[in-house]
């Protein structure tokens, strides 16, 4: 195998006191001679020598404080000097196939501004349904050609991306903390009139929600309610800037009231967790109506 494509991609790796036994996978899948640079959304990346003296084709920065899913991405792109990128989520495998099927698009016959891969589960890899959309209804399938499928959006936890065609590297908008930024990352290209692909050839398993605090039992509920306030935020946001704030609202408005009946609803019932889950998910909704940034952060 010709190795100078490898030369021109580096994988980053975006971690926020992720399970070291997850992480450790994570890296074993990937090729020893690729680059590695995990970035560690928060002030300290806790013995990392033990990570750096086992991979020598690693290194490790922190951003300071967590940034979020973009905002961390974005810093580590620009602390790369490769042409390509693979923003890599830490709960995944990479197919013992994948370096091999890459090769064909990470050269200048092949001009793309983001690729996303193949998802599969256990050991069934799947065609790609979970791995690629449309946000129209009318679901047919675009193929581009043998390999590739054209698509409207792609999931985030796996894409290459050609920083040539992002200004100073700056890919995500920051604004949105978590959720959505892969959806708004992809429409963003295609208003541009370009396209977004996804490859039929690049397998990728995809062990899901492993990769941040949620794993931490002490934290759960902390992330739960993390998790339903952001969604909703982001989800608004995503209409209100690609399409108009009016549509956002049609999108978004019945779910306020959808909320605040579940919210009485699991009140009576006395079950904390449900309704902390509406609880949030309407105050991440009601911010972003009214328009407040994404400030809400779990303490730890």
């Amino acid at each position: 195998m010709n190795n100078n494509f490898l030369n021109e991609l580096t994988v980053i790796i975006l971690t926020y006191k992720t399970n070291r036994e997850i992480l450790f996978n994570c890296l074993n899948s990937i090729d020893k001679r690729v680059k590695i640079k995990i970035i560690e959304n928060s002030q300290e990346f806790i013995k990392k020598e033990d990570f750096l003296n086992q991979f020598p084709n690693l290194s490790i920065e922190c951003t300071g404080k967590n940034l979020g899913f973009g905002g961390g991405n974005n810093f580590g792109f620009k602390k790369i000097d490769t042409k390509y990128a693979l923003a890599l989520s830490p709960d995944t495998v990479i197919d013992k196939t994948f370096f091999e099927n890459v090769k064909i698009y990470l050269n200048d016959k092949f001009e793309f501004s983001i690729l996303g891969v193949n998802f599969y589960e256990e050991d069934i890899k799947k065609n790609g349904h979970r791995s690629y959309g449309y946000f129209s209804k009318n679901n047919i399938v675009k193929k581009y050609n043998e390999t590739l499928i054209e698509a409207d959006w792609i999931i985030g936890c796996a894409i290459i991306i050609n920083l040539d065609k992002f200004l100073d590297n700056k890919v995500f908008d920051e604004n949105i903390f978590i959720y959505f930024e892969d959806f708004d990352l992809c429409k963003t290209i295609t208003k541009k009139g370009k396209k977004v692909f996804a490859s039929k050839i690049l397998f990728i398993k995809h062990i899901g929600n492993s990769s941040s605090i949620a794993i931490i039992p002490e934290l759960k509920s902390a992330s739960n309610r993390f998790r339903s306030w952001h969604w909703r935020w982001s989800e608004f946001y995503f209409y209100k800037k690609n399409y108009n704030y009016f549509y956002a609202l049609r999108k978004c408005f019945l779910k306020i009231f959808k909320f605040i009946i579940l919210m009485i609803y699991f009140k009576i019932r006395f079950n904390k967790e449900e309704f902390d889950k509406n609880k949030y998910s309407f105050l991440g909704l009601y911010n972003s109506i009214i328009g407040r940034k994404s400030f809400y952060r779990i303490e730890n």
